[in-house]
């Protein structure tokens, strides 16, 4: 059978299957599988990917969602205050907050799906492996105008055209210097601002893992896997606001807020709020630190949760900007589940 027949008996037998699961059952990416729809309610557009990124604050409020497989992150607001490059495009917005990796972006769509009588409209982007980095979703108060005009300006000509996808190449952990590792920790204990911490272990060309555990003495703890969720339950309930990255190859996206209606559903665990959603999938948490970088403005103290192939999934800070010190209570709820757990 084709591609397409294998999908439509799949769907016969699990009809609320999503498409993500499908192509994982079926052996195939998602772009792949969506691209069997072409014609099909699926436009392929030309792969114009900053130059699509800057028409999208034209669709007024959105729902922009980034996930990898054990974390979905849901957004909704206005894409505004982007800046765009070839390198690390970006939108700094109150509500859509992206750090944007194009280097490993290859195709988007525009979809509509069928939904609870009407359409859902989106456009989605893929990576060289097929697999999602973002979905951008139309709301209710989306301006459905500009998006035609945004597909009908980045249709490719060609609708039959296949696109060749493969298995990314990830970089492979190597040994640790163990001559460099006294320079490293100092070079750690003289950072000004977190975001040099991601150059600092390129410099000693240390994976993240490498890095906290070698990181230099008081600056990490390895603690319980429950701290993920306690510390998102005691943020709630004590109305701290915090700051929720959740990334993949290509994009990381932010939330940054209280977080108040906490919810389990199978096997995930939910931040169910009007303008932000995040699904969590606990039994795929592998590790957990807590880490402490120095910055201008005192110390910084995140939350990292890793997988089992040592990636990062979800990282977790109080709410802060640049010249502002870290939120106290944010601090002091940190500090406490270092003792407890």
């Amino acid at each position: 059978m084709t591609l397409t027949q294998r999908w439509a008996e799949l769907k016969s037998k699990q009809p609320n299957l999503r498409i993500r699961n499908a192509a994982e059952d079926l052996g195939v990416s998602e772009a792949e599988l969506l691209a069997t729809r072409l014609g099909d309610g699926v436009q392929l557009l030309r792969p114009k990917f900053n130059d699509i990124l800057k028409d999208i604050e034209s669709l007024g409020p959105v729902t922009g969602i980034t996930r990898n497989n054990e974390m979905v992150h849901e957004r909704k607001g206005v894409y505004s205050n982007g800046t765009f490059n070839n390198h690390v495009s970006m939108f700094v917005g109150e509500d859509i907050d992206l750090r944007i990796f194009l280097s490993c972006w290859k195709s988007a769509f525009a979809v509509q799906d069928s939904f609870k009588g009407g359409f859902r409209k989106s456009i989605q982007f893929f990576a060289e492996d097929g697999e999602a980095v973002h979905k951008i979703y139309l709301t209710a108060k989306s301006n459905e105008t500009a998006y035609a005009n945004l597909v009908s300006k980045f249709k490719d000509t060609d609708q039959k055209k296949g696109i060749d996808y493969a298995e990314c190449v990830e970089e492979k952990e190597i040994p640790v210097n163990e001559e460099t590792l006294p320079e490293f920790k100092q070079s750690w204990r003289d950072l000004k601002d977190t975001h040099n911490f991601f150059g600092l272990i390129k410099k000693y060309k240390l994976s993240r893992t490498q890095a906290l555990e070698n990181a230099p003495d008081g600056y990490v703890n390895k603690v319980d896997n429950i701290v993920f969720r306690r510390s998102i339950e005691l943020a709630a309930e004590r109305e701290i606001p915090i700051m929720v990255f959740v990334g993949n190859q290509g994009i990381i996206q932010i939330h940054t807020g209280l977080v108040k209606k906490l919810l389990d559903q199978n096997e995930w665990f939910n931040i169910m709020d009007p303008m932000f959603n995040l699904h969590a999938k606990e039994n795929k948490i592998d590790k957990i630190w807590v880490v402490r970088k120095p910055t201008e403005d005192g110390m910084v103290k995140s939350i990292e949760v890793f997988n089992k192939r040592k990636e990062l999934i979800v990282t977790l800070f109080g709410k802060r900007k640049p010249g502002t010190a870290e939120l106290t209570e944010w601090s002091d709820l940190v500090e406490e589940l270092v003792r407890d757990y």
